[in-house]
């Protein structure tokens, strides 16, 4: 597991159906090392708080091995990286084995940092627009390949390169690609809901919705 790019971008306005609109999806690759705080990479910008940044949505990462199958379905020979407005470019991170509450460590144990994952990545319509594609955050759900958000724990440097540890998993706890499945696509059953509320470090946004479906789709 590992960090193959470390990118950050500062908020810039783009014309979206003919209105400027401020966004920071647009990430560039740093060659230096780069610190981690309890809120963002310095150097990098968060607009929109009400769906992006806070404590348990400092840092986005994206498993490059999700990049060849949209290489395919966006019919483009190559796609820079970054595209996905990630911070970082991960590998061996995937969302079907990542779980919610997962401690990593990034780079060292001396000057490295400590993050802990949170939750999927739900697109808005910024992404769309980034890709050419207004149409496909229904697609990029469906798809499974969300990324995830972490929480810093310990502050510290963090660069390309840097290998990520695990260095600890809840016991009971569940994967990203199903919180995305409970969260957003209506998958999963009231045992599943009840199994993600017993979670300790259960992102608030995530405990909402999910007391929410429990109590509307399987109340007794």
């Amino acid at each position: 597991m590992k960090i193959h790019s470390v990118n950050v971008g500062l908020p810039k306005f783009v014309v979206i159906n003919g209105k400027d609109v401020l966004t920071a999806i647009y990430k560039t690759h740093v060659s230096n090392r780069i610190w981690l705080n309890k809120l963002s990479l310095m150097g990098d910008g968060q607009v929109d708080h009400t769906v992006h940044g806070g404590e348990h949505q400092a840092v986005y990462s994206y498993p490059l091995e999700h990049y060849k199958y949209w290489q395919t379905k966006l019919s483009s020979e190559a796609l820079t990286i970054g595209t996905f407005g990630e911070n970082f470019t991960v590998s061996g991170l995937l969302e079907s084995e990542m779980q919610i509450g997962d401690i990593l460590q990034i780079g060292s144990q001396e000057t490295g940092a400590v993050v802990q994952v949170t939750t999927p990545r739900i697109p808005c319509f910024k992404f769309g627009h980034k890709i050419g594609r207004p149409d496909i955050l229904n697609e990029f759900l469906h798809s499974g390949r969300s990324g995830f958000y972490q929480r810093v724990l310990t502050e510290g440097e963090v660069g390309s390169g840097d290998n990520i540890t695990l260095l600890e998993r809840a016991s009971h706890s569940i994967s990203i690609r199903t919180a995305l499945g409970l969260q957003k696509l209506n998958e999963g059953d009231a045992s599943t809901l009840k199994k993600a509320l017993a979670i300790r470090s259960l992102a608030p946004l995530l405990r909402e919705i999910f007391e929410a479906r429990l109590a509307s789709e399987f109340a007794m």
